[in-house]
């Protein structure tokens, strides 16, 4: 086993333990699964420029286990499928890993990017997700409606226009679920938000991640569509 597949196998463990409620980090395929499509954004990578990493191992831990780390988090209802998409999707992330994970919801990957949009259709093409659609396009011009749950890692400030955007896509008591970083700094972006956005008052709520063999804060905002 190589170094990546002893830091991937050892992240999934952890989060097996943290959650032993949720059965998708102990099936035996995942960890193999999600190796192979480590590969795949290696070798498009240095064209592309999908994800800043030095290494593997750095994927495997900002990239892959930060994708899965929320999953327990997210609302999904046990007894039937629903409908999930990754927005500004670029490498998959969490898109990719979530649907490897959860193979009985339908995901879409909102990616605007043409270059990007292609390879996510070979990553789609290569895994043999099933589940899994690309759908090339603007957010703000995506047909509306259609989620149950939005999941997006926000590496910007999510203001009104953002919000307002994503909100549209949702399906009425949709949610969106944002990866953000500080605690802090998620308080401050929400208050400006609700500045112009009164109706998001009560609506949102913060949850710590607790993300395998990473350091710093990572903490999951989730939003309840109006």
């Amino acid at each position: 086993m190589n170094v990546i597949d002893e830091t991937l196998a050892a992240g999934l463990r952890i989060l097996q333990n943290n959650f032993p409620a949720c059965r998708a980090f102990a099936d035996e395929t995942l960890s193999g699964r999600l190796t192979r499509y480590i590969e795949v954004i290696e070798k498009d990578n240095p064209a592309l420029g999908l994800v800043g990493v030095k290494d593997r191992r750095e994927l495997v831990v900002k990239h892959i286990l930060d994708s899965l780390a929320p999953l327990p988090l997210l609302p999904l209802p046990e007894d039937n499928s629903v409908t999930i998409a990754d927005v500004g999707s670029g490498a998959g992330l969490p898109g990719i890993p979530l649907a490897m994970a959860l193979p009985e919801n339908s995901f879409t990957l909102i990616e605007r990017m043409g270059r990007r949009s292609g390879f996510l259709r070979n990553a789609v093409a290569v895994m043999e997700l099933s589940n899994v659609v690309v759908e090339e396009a603007e957010m703000e011009k995506a047909v509306p409606g259609r989620f149950d749950l939005i999941v997006f890692r926000a590496f910007h400030p999510m203001d009104k226009k953002m919000v307002k955007h994503l909100w549209r896509l949702l399906k009425p008591g949709g949610v969106l679920a944002a990866w953000k970083g500080r605690r802090e700094n998620i308080e401050k972006e929400m208050a400006e938000a609700e500045k112009t956005l009164p109706q998001l008052s009560g609506r949102w709520n913060i949850l710590p991640i607790a993300v395998p063999l990473l350091e710093g804060e990572r903490h999951l905002c989730l939003i309840t569509n109006c």
